[in-house]
């Protein structure tokens, strides 16, 4: 028995030998995924892209466009193409991301294939882009299995078995009365197949509460409903007319998690969300993505300065104050970022609501105090430390320098925790993304609220000796 050899690295160099040569096209074919290619595909230029899909067999070129790992690589490559192989290509799409295609191309070219598509693909894409992207309407698929409710087990297997290549996916059958147009369930395969084939569809349904979305529901929402109750899909249903629009598919879901997990975590270190992969995206579109918040941040930074300013006195006869100016800032600015990573997550997990404000407020003050007494307590030691065996002299008040060290870590500790935990509900609040409330963001306002806390506490302290 021979043992199977892995194919080679896909690279572009090896797609590029796609040069109409149906034994080297075969090959690529049967040894790798149409996702492998995808991938590859955005490495190269649009026109050598388009080249390649054109010399694939159609069904592979379909289910490479099909994958959103090619991203807005999709809208270039389709340009290349001729305007025939294009409308054939969308139309054999699945219906989600055909609409996501057409939201990416030049609008010029969305008009020339809307215009050349079929009446009833044009009307399903029509109902689609109505809704926003971040939408459970605008990442739906409308290739559901649809049955009546009144039609038996047996004929909707046959149904199932009828249409099984035309839809996307097919996890479930779906109940829709075809008097009144409104959807009545959902059947699972598993229910289907043993069921009776001669009792009814409606019979065969086992009586629960169906988990359903509407089209507006946030995508993010959606994908909570399918995780919560270990769904393959979710319906996609109008609010007001009970009709069925749709469903959101599990692989749809995960592909939006992707994309808006990316979106946060940029938003983390103050990068305005990239639209394209890093290594896509071109000079000039990465400065304008980072220079705004970096410029933003540089002035709530100069801020610091003019705090330090405005103690200047205070450091000009304590020099030794200016020594733990970076541990005391950046202590809060820790602590802030921690108390809002944690929150915006458990906003997104819908683990708290805005109106969970006061708690969350009344359980980070007493954690950030506790943090605070515990960063005091090792910077009140190291000087101590430092002092008693003589690796730096703090003066004669050295005691009240560290208690004054000590005293500001809880202070400001106590602070950032307690800001970095309500920004995020201030931002949701006024209708802001909670992820702009970045760690960057969040540190610079502890920044200068730390140096505040902290030559406050100084001029308290030391009074009457070192100020």
């Amino acid at each position: 028995m021979s043992e199977s050899v892995a194919p080679p690295e896909l690279t572009p160099e090896i797609l590029l030998l796609l040069a109409g040569d149906p034994a080297e096209v075969n090959e690529i074919c049967s040894a790798y995924q149409p996702a492998d290619v995808a991938v590859v595909l955005r490495l190269l230029p649009a026109k050598s892209a388009a080249a390649v899909i054109g010399h694939l067999p159609f069904d592979y070129a379909v289910a490479i466009l099909d994958h959103p790992d090619l991203g807005h690589r999709r809208s270039d490559l389709v340009h290349e193409l001729p305007h025939e192989k294009v409308t054939a290509l969308l139309e054999a799409m699945s219906a989600d991301q055909r609409t996501a295609l057409l939201r990416e191309m030049d609008p010029a070219d969305r008009a020339l294939i809307l215009g050349a598509i079929t009446a009833a693909t044009r009307e399903e894409v029509a109902l689609l882009l109505t809704y926003p992207p971040e939408t459970a309407g605008g990442i739906m698929t409308t290739e559901a299995a649809v049955v009546d409710p009144a039609i038996t087990a047996g004929e909707a297997l046959e149904y199932v078995k009828r249409v099984a290549l035309t839809k996307e996916t097919i996890y479930a059958v779906y109940l829709v009365d075809p008097a009144t147009n409104t959807f009545k369930g959902v059947v699972s395969l598993r229910e289907l197949l043993i069921a009776d084939p001669d009792r009814s569809v409606a019979d065969a349904v086992r009586v629960r509460t169906v988990v359903e979305v509407g089209p507006l529901t946030d995508r993010e929402e959606a994908a909570r409903l399918i995780s919560k109750y270990n769904l393959l899909a979710v319906p996609v249903v109008d609010e007001r007319t009970r009709r069925l629009l749709g469903i959101v598919t599990v692989d749809d879901v995960i592909d939006a998690l992707v994309q808006e997990q990316t979106e946060d975590a940029q938003k983390f270190g103050g990068v305005e969300a990239l639209d394209v992969p890093y290594n896509e995206i071109s000079f000039w579109a990465m400065i304008r993505k980072r220079a705004g918040w970096l410029c933003a941040l540089f002035l709530g930074e100069m801020l610091t300065a003019t705090a330090m300013g405005h103690f200047e006195g205070e450091i000009a006869r304590a020099v030794v104050l200016s020594l733990f100016v970076p541990l005391i800032i950046s202590s809060g600015g820790n602590s802030g970022s921690q108390a809002t990573s944690l929150i915006i997550r458990a906003l997104a997990l819908r683990e708290l609501k805005v109106s969970d404000w006061w708690r969350v407020a009344l359980r980070e003050l007493p954690s950030g105090l506790t943090l605070g007494l515990i960063l005091g307590a090792i910077g009140v030691a190291r000087i101590l430390l430092w002092q008693a065996v003589g690796w730096y002299n703090y003066g004669p008040h050295y005691l009240l320098v560290s208690a004054t060290v000590g005293l500001s870590l809880v202070g400001v500790v106590t602070f950032g925790s307690l800001a970095g935990s309500m920004l995020p509900f201030l931002l949701r609040r006024l209708g802001f993304d909670p992820a702009s409330a970045s760690a960057p963001f969040v540190a610079t306002l502890v920044d200068v609220t730390g140096l505040i806390i902290y030559f406050t506490v100084a001029m308290v302290m030391l009074r009457g000796t070192l100020l």
